[in-house]
């Protein structure tokens, strides 16, 4: 990867199109990030409206990975605004396009979020991600720890329901 940055509403709002392309990938391949495939674009719009929103009150990071000047990774962080909480930090919709899959750009932008997280003074990260998804493994490599698995927390869109793993990492 180029360069990762964690961007501004105005870089989000520039780099859209491609923000939207990377969601709409990542839930097309298959990564249980919330939606369902066929991602539709005006839901992904939606989405990072949202998100960009989210931004301006400071509570969020939008960490973006750039290869050749083109948005190919990305992950938030979601900081918690409670006093008894501002130690900790979910990281949430890590993503990778599927054709920079494989080249250790997910090793890359977990690592840049986990250096913003430090930044903010956070001191544990945490996260979920579907039992038997490739990115369990990721996070395994990485140092995080499994803190437990919640049954039957995912609806998929045959309507069977899957298990999600909950992991953690003291920074």
């Amino acid at each position: 990867m180029d360069k990762i940055e964690n961007i501004d509403i105005a870089t989000a709002l520039k780099v859209l199109p491609e923000l939207i392309e990377l969601l709409r990938d990542s839930v097309d391949s298959g990564a249980s990030i919330g939606f369902w495939s066929p991602l539709q674009y005006e839901t992904a719009f939606g989405y990072w409206q949202d998100i960009i929103k989210e931004l301006e009150k400071g509570y969020r990071s939008l960490l973006v990975g750039y290869s050749h000047g083109k948005v190919v990774a990305s992950a938030q962080l979601s900081f918690i605004s409670k006093q008894n909480g501002s130690h900790r930090v979910e990281l949430q919709k890590l993503m990778v396009h599927t054709k920079y899959r494989g080249l250790g750009y997910g090793r890359d932008i977990l690592t840049a979020s986990e250096a913003e997280a430090k930044t903010r003074e956070c001191r544990l990260l945490f996260l979920d991600t579907r039992k038997g998804d490739a990115a369990e493994q990721l996070y395994i490599k990485q140092g995080y720890t499994c803190a437990g698995v919640i049954p039957q927390y995912i609806v998929e869109a045959d309507g069977t329901f899957t298990d999600t793993v909950i992991y953690y990492k003291l920074l």
